[in-house]
């Protein structure tokens, strides 16, 4: 019935709203408390106490039936053996402990028993938090409405772009963050986070950002390219200037006659280590343009999906409006 109620109230709200979303859309924005949740590290660490306290529960009450049923199972092999009078106080005492036994689970897992009251204390604190952080992101980014994903409310379509429990998270985890932060990691963190909430708010935005990391990994594979290219020049250079000088010293001392065999042998060894250089930069060259090429590719797949998602996401969108309208009566 909750549910009901308040899906009635959502469309209630649409509609008095109509007049407005003429001329400024209806900003509608929703999160998922479960997932909220589960991000926070306190509230994890507090669950899972919660949970082993639980299961300790279970298996006394496990215990307590497995005991019953034993007394039970005594009482009716013993029957025939015994009075009406033991009979009687025998049952009274299986009773009992089975009273004993619907109180005791009533007492932790019934509707006011203590699992229900410490997971709502676990919960409370957080969900303050996160309500705080929610009006503070609908006032910076002016929604009209968020939604709980896992309230009673129905959503029979949620876009993904929506979601802002991301945010929430953020928002939830940045006061620890901050406290451990220095003056100048704290604003650099800061200008992060805006320029990320920029990207969120703007998916072109993000595209146009993914285009100019593309390019700006051109020009820098372009600069690479041209520093290993001199490079290989420099090391030509250089071996060929020392081979002219060797020969030139041979001449001056007149053993160029005298050993010639040395001499070519020399060269021949000097060209083998200026090709062997050559090949070495020319192998380090092709595995850096691999790389960033790899890098590139990378980057315009995980773009084109981006894109193709969106798209998407608005093709969605614009069909389940134009299915509620032809729905409408």
């Amino acid at each position: 019935m909750k549910k009901y109620i308040l899906l009635a109230l959502f469309v209630t709200l649409a509609v008095t709203n109509n007049v407005n979303s003429q001329t400024r859309g209806i900003k509608v924005g929703y999160i998922d408390m479960e997932y909220i949740l589960e991000k926070v590290p306190d509230y994890a660490e507090a669950k899972n106490q919660l949970e082993q306290k639980a299961e300790k529960w279970k298996q006394e009450i496990e215990t307590k039936k497995n005991d019953i049923a034993k007394l039970k199972e005594a009482l009716k092999t013993e029957k025939v053996l015994l009075t009406k009078e033991l009979i009687a106080e025998r049952e009274e005492e299986i009773a009992f402990q089975e009273n004993e036994l619907l109180e005791y689970t009533q007492k932790k897992f019934g509707p006011n028993g203590e699992l229900i009251v410490q997971k709502a204390v676990l919960v409370k604190p957080i969900q303050d938090q996160v309500f705080n952080a929610v009006q503070d992101i609908a006032e910076a980014k002016k929604y009209d409405y968020i939604f709980d994903k896992s309230s009673d409310l129905t959503m029979l379509f949620a876009a993904k772009k929506h979601d802002i429990s991301d945010r929430v998270v953020s928002a939830l985890t940045r006061a620890e963050k901050r406290e451990q932060m220095s003056k100048k990691q704290l604003k650099l963190e800061e200008e992060r986070e805006r320029k990320q909430e920029m990207i969120d708010d703007n998916p072109l935005l993000s595209e146009r950002q993914k285009q100019a990391e593309e390019r700006k990994a051109a020009r820098l594979k372009m600069i690479e390219d041209k520093k290993l290219l001199a490079e290989e020049k420099k090391a030509e250079a250089e071996a060929k200037r020392k081979q002219l000088l060797e020969e030139k010293n041979n001449k001056k001392s007149g053993t160029v006659s005298d050993k010639p065999n040395t001499d070519n042998k020399d060269a021949d060894t000097k060209t083998v280590a200026a090709s062997d250089k050559k090949a070495e930069v020319e192998a380090q060259r092709k595995k850096t343009l691999e790389e960033r090429q790899k890098l590139i590719d990378d980057r315009k797949k995980a773009a084109e999906e981006k894109r193709l998602k969106i798209l998407a996401d608005r093709e969605a969108a614009k069909k389940a409006k134009e299915d509620a309208k032809n729905n409408k009566p």
